[in-house]
């Protein structure tokens, strides 16, 4: 594996960086010059100005030469380590460890840990070490008047590097381990949003061969009819009556290919194009699976009072699904579906005979990318991935949703909840 290994996930956004080294540079020219011009402190001006005269060259690169938008690790890591060395520089010419404003030199490695990779952050946390390290021992002195009655005991001058250090160690840490986060949980809405493209891409197929199968109906039933009589007609006629034959049997395949396209169109098109009850979507969830299942599905919809339908969300439709179809998945033989409701709030609760959550990612079910350290049977180990898109869906559409292991039951058990008032919004 390389080094410099760059991935997806692993950059800067060009124009962000350089809008920050901007703000950089522009910042180290005022404090540079209001200190030389207006407070009269003696240090190496032009020098000073030559090492910032290297960040704004460096940032004219990245602005017309560099010409791609995103910089990828590699090249990150070396207009960082520039950032650090000429930080580092110009707090060598204005004395060191003991210049305030060597807080600074912290920020490239911090700023780098939320988006770089591992092995570019821990190159630049080191790099940062030893240039502090350097500044502790190796610096030129404070400007005068200042360096002429400054100064400090050796142990509070020991601790500002080792505070310095303390402080980048431990904010990288911290930006790392956020950063890891919000990449897994950018990859996982990235997921959802390319599941869900594709499902409303086939319903939109779906609707369109249901369509297609009922236009082309007529007229394919037409050339059918035709058929049939010219070989009446022509039935001496052997090498016709082949070809006639051969017209007939396409005309069925034909009629075949749109039926299956359409998905059912009979039963499909009312799903789709019509808004129905909690209830109603339920039945037609738990139909699709049936379909390929052999577990028993037990409804009770005895406590159910809200009839009122609500508008059609393939969004809700989903959550749904991805809850029922683990349910199904993990179950031993049954899956226990519960739609209760009252004037407040509607209520679905679905339970399975399985061998529930495992007791190590019960606390942070719904998050993505889980894995168990118990889980004994690999074919059915997931990544959460399911519950994380329909938890998100559901709870996008108002609802509340709840996942642990049932207590009457010996499975797993989630609880979703609506206010009805929220129903309507939907």
């Amino acid at each position: 594996m390389k080094f410099f290994e760059t991935s997806k996930y692993y950059s800067l956004k060009k124009s962000t960086y350089i809008t920050l080294r901007w703000i950089g540079v522009i910042g180290q020219l005022i404090s540079v010059n209001f200190v030389y011009f207006y407070l009269k402190f003696e240090f190496d001006f032009i020098i000073s100005n030559i090492i910032i005269l290297v960040g704004i060259l460096s940032n004219f690169y990245l602005i017309f030469i560099y010409k791609k938008t995103q910089l990828s690790d590699r090249s990150a890591l070396i207009f960082l380590l520039i950032d650090i060395f000429q930080l580092g520089a110009l707090v060598y010419m204005s004395g060191g460890i003991v210049n305030p404003f060597v807080i600074f030199i912290i920020i490239p490695s911090v700023f780098a840990s939320t988006n770089l990779g591992l092995r570019t952050n821990i190159f630049l946390v080191l790099t940062t070490v030893l240039v502090i390290v350097f500044l502790t021992f190796y610096s030129r002195d404070l400007p005068s008047p200042l360096n002429d009655h400054f100064h400090i005991d050796p142990y509070y001058f020991y601790s500002i590097p080792i505070a310095l250090i303390i402080a980048l160690v431990f904010l990288n840490i911290f930006a790392i381990i956020f950063g890891s986060e919000s990449r897994i949980r950018k990859e996982a809405l990235n997921k959802m949003e390319e599941i869900m493209a594709k499902e409303h891409e086939m319903l939109s197929l779906g609707g369109q061969a249901a369509a297609a199968a009922h236009s082309l109906g007529t007229p394919l039933s037409t050339i059918k009819i035709i058929s049939q009589e010219l070989k009446n007609q022509l039935k001496d006629q052997k090498d016709v009556i082949q070809d006639i034959e051969l017209l007939s049997s396409q005309v069925e395949r034909c009629n075949q290919i749109l039926t299956r396209l359409s998905l059912n169109p009979s039963e499909e098109d009312d799903f789709i194009d019509e808004d129905l009850s909690i209830k109603d979507y339920l039945k037609e969830i738990v139909s699709s699976f049936k379909e390929t299942s052999k577990k028993k599905f037990i409804l009770n919809f005895n406590q159910n009072s809200n009839l009122k339908k609500i508008t059609k969300s393939i969004e809700v439709v989903y959550g749904l699904r991805n809850f029922i179809g683990n349910a199904n998945k993990y179950s031993s033989s049954k899956v226990f579906i519960t739609l209760k409701s009252d004037n407040e709030s509607t209520e679905i609760i679905i339970e399975d005979d399985g061998k529930g959550y495992p007791y190590d990612v019960l606390s942070k079910i719904g998050e993505p990318y889980l894995k168990s350290f118990s889980q004994q049977d690999g074919s059915k180990a997931g990544l959460g991935l399911g519950i994380f898109i329909g938890k998100n869906l559901l709870e996008k559409n108002f609802a509340s949703v709840n996942c642990r292991n049932s207590k009457t039951r010996q499975g797993a058990e989630i609880i979703i909840r609506w206010k009805n008032k929220d129903l309507s919004k939907i």
